[in-house]
């Protein structure tokens, strides 16, 4: 079985915005919700399942 890898974005803001568009259309994702970073360097969508990595945060290994 393989692991699953949640779809990882890098962002330069610790505060964002999740609506699940991306290659699909914003009426097709889910609501929009804002997600803060916090010191791990990271946050997960509880819609979609990304994770948003900070750029030179402690989650972030240069890939993505």
């Amino acid at each position: 079985m393989t692991k699953y890898e949640p779809e990882t974005i890098r962002v330069r803001e610790a505060r964002i915005a999740c609506d699940g568009s991306g290659e699909i259309p914003a009426a097709l994702g889910h609501p929009k919700v804002w997600l803060q970073i916090d010191e791990k360097g990271y946050v997960d969508c509880g819609y979609c399942d990304r994770r948003f990595v900070l750029i030179g945060g402690p989650a972030d290994n240069g890939k993505g």
